[in-house]
Parts: structure tokens; C-alpha cells; sequence
């Protein structure tokens, strides 16, 4: 790839990785909505453990997002044999860490879940849906070395029809296998668990066929699988370990969050549930382009373009403020409608309606600050993203605590919480871009 950093190269890169951020968003707003439909404690029970589901399955992808920016470096630096090591090695890593985060998940998150549950009835529904849900853990570690391999290589396109695969897979089962319909087994919360599984396997098979016989797999020097090669691991875990422990974190963060507030009540944690089903779905644009910029980033560097990276990410800020505007509309217009979606009770629809607003208003602030952030992962320096993430959850789940037991505060004012996250999490990375020695960082 040149040093193209157009608004029409950005777009082309970012449009793939937005159209799947639609089609794995509609995944987990399906979910959301048959759960909502069910009952509110297989609302906050799904909820709850999907949020704890993530939270391993992130440091997987973690990983990946190193051996993505590594693959960027090396697609700009077009030595593009040493790109199939980079992937050989992720699933070396990857396969093993799989199996023994499946053993962890059926035999340690049952009693780790009791000891933060108040309710007995989200527990023992949280325990159902994971037991199901633990086995999509292999093939989704999968999948994200693939996501690696394409998106570090800028070859998105591929992004497209595959989640869409898992997109309409996982709808059809979620009704199917929810409720009992089509003459499937009614199966309730774990229904929902078994659809996520079987659409991340469809998605794999799709993966592995589309490369096979579309992609040079001689050029890219792919599923060699040589010996294990101790210097490429490291480099590989050097980068990506930094954003396996912050993509813990992060997650980790919002799973604290949700236990804050189940504390509060049922219904309040059911009503975030749906204003977090609402909140992913918006922020998916700027999931894309903050992607793209990491990828754009990574490959400039490698190009030995690092003076072209500001500028690139002031392009990329200014697409995703306009982008956030756009969906933000239909918060301002149909903010009643869109909660509907999730619940037929009243009381809950009322109930979201004013932390909706909340986070209409945190949306801008998370345009700027997640480009910026991305731009700081995209350097190389994952230590310092590490760092700068790590700053700002422990401010975030203080001022969460403290405005839920000791001012006793209403959930909107909670969610005010994530202003001061996203505030100071672009003031640091935009600080780091600005000022930082990032232009020499090897990887």
C-alpha cells in the first residue's frame, strides 16, 4: 500500500471493518433483544456473563491486535514472506491459551460469579448461558488471527460477507433455538449461547475457505507451520501482550461496571444492558475507523512515512465526528422506538430514556478520544497504550463507586461516568501523538 492517506483510501479501508462491525453488532443486539423479550433477568444475566465471556476472549484478540500491527509493519515494509510466521505463531499461542481459558470458564467462573452476584436468579442464569458459550471460545481465536492476517494486510474486503454469515446465522438461531420455533428445542438463555457458537463457526469454515482459494498463500508464506521460532513469539508478544492486558482491562472495567450497578437493582441493570446494547451499536463507525487508523498507521511507519500519521489521524477524526453526528440521529428521533426494540415493559422504556441521552452525549467525546488511542497502538507502543488505559479505568471505576454508594446517585448520572473516561483518555493520547518519541519505535 502507498501513503495514501485520502479520505477516499480511509473510507476504503474503514468501509469493510464498519459493515462487519453492523453484522457482529446485530449479533449481540439480536441477543440482546430476544433475552429482553424472555424475561429481564435473562436480560442481565446474558448480559452479565457475555461481558465475562469477552473478558477472556479479549486477551485473544489482544494478542492478534499485535500480530496485526506487526503485520501492518511488515505489509508496508513489503516483506510480506515473514507475514505467514506472524500468523503461524498467533494460532501456536492462541490454541493452547484457548483450551485452558475453556477449562477456566466450566470450572472457576461459577464461583468467581457468586461471589459478585447479588441475584440468585442472574447467577443461575449467567452459569447456564456460559457453559453453553465457552466452546465458542476456540473458534473465535481463530477468526481473529484471520481478522489479523486480512485487516494488517488492508485486504478488508473480506470482512463483509463473512460476518454477514455470522450475522444471519446467528438471527436465525436466536429465534430458532430461543423460543423454540422452526421445530427446534426451546432452550431460553442457553438457545442464545449454542446461535453465538454455531455463527463463529460458520464464520471460520468461510474464513478458511476464501483464503485457501483466493489468497497467495506462497507470497504471504501462510500455514507453513515450521518450527517453532523463539525470536518471532517474543517480538509477537512484546507488541501484543501490552493489549492483551488492556483489552483485559477494558473489558474488565465494564464487567465491574454492570456489577456496580446490579448491586442497585434488576431493573436498572436490565436498563443498561439495553442502553449498552444501544451504545455498541452506535459506536460501531467509529470501531472502523479507529481499526483502519491503527492499520494506517502501523503501515506508514513501515514505510518510513511517519510524518504523514498526524495528518492521517486528523482525517480520521474528522470522518468519525461526522459519522457520530449521523447515528446520533436517530437517538434525537426515535429514542422511545429504539429502546422498544429490547423490551415491551413501559416502566423500562421510561427508565432508559434519560441514560440514553447520557450517552448521546459521551458519543462525541468517544469519537475523538478512541481514533487517538488507536493512533497510539497503531505506533507500535503498546506498553504506553497499556499505561495510558490502565490510568484511565482506575479513575472510571472510582468515580462510578463513588457516585453510585456515596452519592447514592440515579443510573444517567452513573453513565456520566464514561465523560470522564473518554475525556481524559484523548487528552493522554493526543498528548502522546504530539509529543511523544514515537517515530523511532521498532518492532
Amino acid at each position: 500500500m502507498l501513503a495514501d492517506i485520502s479520505y477516499k483510501n480511509i473510507w476504503k479501508i474503514a468501509f469493510p471493518i464498519i459493515i462487519s462491525g453492523i453484522a457482529q453488532n446485530v449479533v449481540n443486539v439480536t441477543d440482546t433483544m430476544f433475552l429482553g423479550k424472555l424475561s429481564n433477568v435473562a436480560l442481565g444475566a446474558g448480559g452479565n456473563a457475555g461481558i465475562f465471556y469477552y473478558i477472556l476472549v479479549i486477551t485473544g484478540m489482544g494478542f492478534t491486535t499485535g500480530s496485526q500491527i506487526i503485520i501492518g509493519r511488515r505489509n508496508g515494509e513489503k516483506n510480506y514472506n515473514q507475514i505467514g510466521k506472524v500468523v503461524d505463531h498467533s494460532l501456536y499461542f492462541l490454541l493452547p491459551l484457548s483450551l485452558i481459558l475453556f477449562f477456566f470458564i466450566w470450572f472457576l467462573s461459577p464461583l468467581l460469579l457468586k461471589e459478585v452476584t447479588l441475584s440468585s436468579n442472574i447467577l443461575e442464569a449467567s452459569v447456564e448461558y456460559l457453559n453453553v458459550r465457552s466452546f465458542g471460545i476456540f473458534f473465535a481465536y481463530v477468526n481473529f488471527v484471520f481478522i489479523a492476517f486480512y485487516v494488517g494486510t488492508t485486504k478488508t474486503k473480506i470482512l463483509m460477507p463473512v460476518t454477514i454469515i455470522m450475522m444471519l446465522t446467528n438471527v436465525f438461531l436466536d429465534y430458532s433455538l430461543i423460543f423454540g420455533n422452526f421445530g427446534f428445542p426451546q432452550m431460553g438463555i442457553k438457545g442464545a449461547a449454542l446461535a453465538s457458537v454455531i455463527s463463529e463457526i460458520a464464520a471460520l469454515i468461510f474464513f478458511i475457505v476464501f483464503t485457501l482459494t483466493q489468497i497467495d498463500t506462497k507470497k504471504y508464506n501462510l500455514f507453513n507451520f515450521k518450527v517453532f521460532d523463539t525470536a518471532i513469539f517474543k517480538r509477537i508478544l512484546s507488541v501484543g501482550s501490552p493489549v492483551m492486558l488492556q483489552g483485559f482491562l477494558a473489558i474488565s472495567s465494564w464487567f465491574i461496571f454492570f456489577m456496580i450497578i446490579e448491586k442497585i437493582g434488576e431493573q436498572e441493570l436490565a436498563t443498561s444492558h439495553i442502553i449498552r446494547s444501544i451504545y455498541m451499536v452506535l459506536m460501531i463507525p467509529l470501531f472502523g475507523f479507529s481499526s483502519a487508523n491503527n492499520t494506517l498507521v502501523s503501515n506508514l511507519i513501515g514505510q518510513g512515512n511517519s510524518k504523514l500519521v498526524l495528518p492521517l489521524i486528523k482525517k480520521v477524526v474528522l470522518m468519525s465526528l461526522i459519522s457520530t453526528t449521523l447515528v446520533l440521529v436517530f437517538n434525537l428521533i426515535f429514542p422511545t422506538e429504539m429502546i422498544g426494540l429490547y423490551t415491551d415493559d413501559n416502566k423500562l422504556i421510561e427508565a432508559a430514556l434519560p441514560t440514553l441521552n447520557v450517552i448521546s452525549g459521551t458519543m462525541f467525546f468517544f469519537a475523538i478520544a478512541q481514533v487517538l488511542f488507536s493512533g497510539v497502538s497503531g505506533t507500535g507502543n503498546t506498553k504506553t497504550a497499556l499505561l495510558i488505559e490502565f490510568i484511565n479505568i482506575s479513575i472510571y471505576l472510582v468515580a462510578a463507586y463513588y457516585i453510585v454508594f456515596s452519592l447514592e446517585a440515579s443510573l444517567p448520572i452513573v453513565w456520566c461516568s464514561e465523560f470522564i473516561y473518554f475525556g481524559l483518555l484523548g487528552t493522554m493520547s493526543y498528548a502522546y501523538l504530539k509529543w511523544g518519541n514515537w517515530g523511532k519505535t521498532t518492532i
